[in-house]
């Protein structure tokens, strides 16, 4: 039994995905492609009194950490520090749930399996509203593809066995609460066409191209993003938006040729860690 534990989570840019609602959350989830990165969430777990949340030094509340001290009986401090921006299409709420459940799992000393684990913060996504596929995407890495949806004991997941210099440009922040719950009937079919060209051809080209043809199919088009876009294609650069968030991602240099200053990352080799 240990007094504190640390998990580091790859955030995670989806490039499409089509949503699967189930009253199981287990069961619930999304189908499609996206790169988990570089950078990501380090999550740390101290034993305390009240469980209480800080992301970056500030208190915050995010309900899928909540919903997971809950399911571990763990009352906890969580203290989380994340290079990526919020709200903005990296998965960080579900890079927090996940690192939280990995290490309040040692400190806790609940003996729980990764995927058990993967299970309980996925659920906790669902159930909050804040996502369908980041946790399983987090704890795949790489270029996880989706085929289908839910946690571990559901899902199936293949990858583009590929590498890539990720570049990334965040505009601000989109709901993915106020997305989810809308009508996904539009979306979810793009999400599928899209999957269906990665499956035949699974290559970083092919998923960015699918990724852009998702963005305009599915009616998500932010001004900004539109204008990072046509950027990048004048300089024969890739990128797409981020689902979902007001953000364009590049594989290469495509934003940095365009005339951008990203930020820059690259793929994750492997998925979220126990440090």
């Amino acid at each position: 039994m240990r007094e504190e534990a640390t998990a580091f989570v790859p955030g995670h840019i989806t490039g499409f995905f089509s949503a699967h609602p189930n009253d199981d959350p287990t069961k619930a989830g999304s189908r499609g492609a996206g790169v988990t990165l570089t950078d990501g969430v380090e999550v740390t777990v101290q034993r305390a009194d009240e469980p209480t949340l800080l992301l970056d030094g500030e208190p915050v509340e995010i309900e899928p950490v909540r919903i997971v001290l809950e399911a571990l009986e763990a009352p906890a401090r969580v203290e989380a520090t994340s290079s990526l921006p919020i709200g903005a299409g990296f998965g960080v709420s579900g890079a927090t749930a996940l690192g939280t459940a990995l290490a309040a799992n040692i400190v806790f000393d609940r003996t729980l399996s990764y995927n058990e684990l993967v299970t309980i913060a996925h659920g906790a996504e669902v159930q909050a509203g804040t996502g369908l596929g980041d946790v399983v995407a987090q704890a795949h890495g790489g270029v996880p593809i989706r085929l289908e949806p839910g946690a571990p004991a559901h899902n199936v997941i293949d990858a583009v066995p590929a590498r890539a210099r990720v570049e990334y440009v965040s505009f601000g922040e989109l709901s993915t609460a106020t997305v989810l719950t809308g009508d996904t009937d539009q979306l979810s079919a793009a999400g599928q066409e899209s999957l269906s060209l990665l499956v035949d051809e699974p290559t970083l080209s092919s998923f960015i191209y699918a990724s852009r043809r998702f963005t305009r199919e599915a009616g998500l088009l932010t001004p900004d993003v539109q204008g990072a876009l046509k950027d990048v294609a004048a300089v024969d650069g890739q990128a797409s938006m981020a689902m979902l968030g007001n953000t364009v991602f590049a594989l290469g240099t495509g934003l940095s040729d365009a005339g951008y200053e990203p930020s820059v990352c690259s793929t994750h080799p492997a998925g979220a860690i126990l440090k």
